[in-house]
């Protein structure tokens, strides 16, 4: 099974400040809990193929994170994947930007998650569960950017 959660924001901030923030990658643990520790491959601006390495928090287990960016378009698009194996990962993710005015960006994120092994029996949890924290994840993006 696989599936898809997403959520929209808009963020008092210029489009270009939000995915200069976002595409540097290292700042998901301002907005993410579960995000313990994240290192990006190589150091420099982020590029398609840069990778980033975390250590993440979900329903009480540890486990380690490999993300790959896939596409990158400035000021409009970043796309990732994981290659990590792990029973649930995001098979693709991304955030989308475009602007919604003077000084203010609209982002929508999202990811498709997909169970691997006994993963296949625990993505819909694992979905539901974003699912419902998707419009307070974006909240917590907005508030870190606006804060940046």
């Amino acid at each position: 099974m696989t599936g898809q959660f997403e959520a929209t924001v808009e963020i008092d901030r210029p489009v270009e400040e939000v995915f200069v923030y976002l595409s540097e990658g290292t700042n998901d643990p301002d907005f993410s809990p579960r995000v313990l520790t994240i290192e990006k491959t190589p150091d420099g601006p982020t590029q398609v193929g840069t990778v980033f390495t975390s250590t993440v928090k979900d329903a009480g287990m540890k486990t380690n994170r490999e993300i790959r960016i896939t596409e990158l378009e400035p000021n409009q698009k970043i796309r990732w994947s994981e290659t990590s194996k792990n029973i649930v990962t995001s098979r693709e993710g991304g955030y989308d930007l475009e602007s919604a005015g003077e000084g203010k960006t609209r982002l929508r994120i999202f990811n498709a998650l997909e169970g691997h092994g006994i993963g296949k029996l625990l993505v819909g949890i694992a979905l539901s569960q974003a699912k419902k924290d998707a419009p307070a994840f974006a909240q917590r993006i907005k508030t870190a950017v606006e804060s940046s």
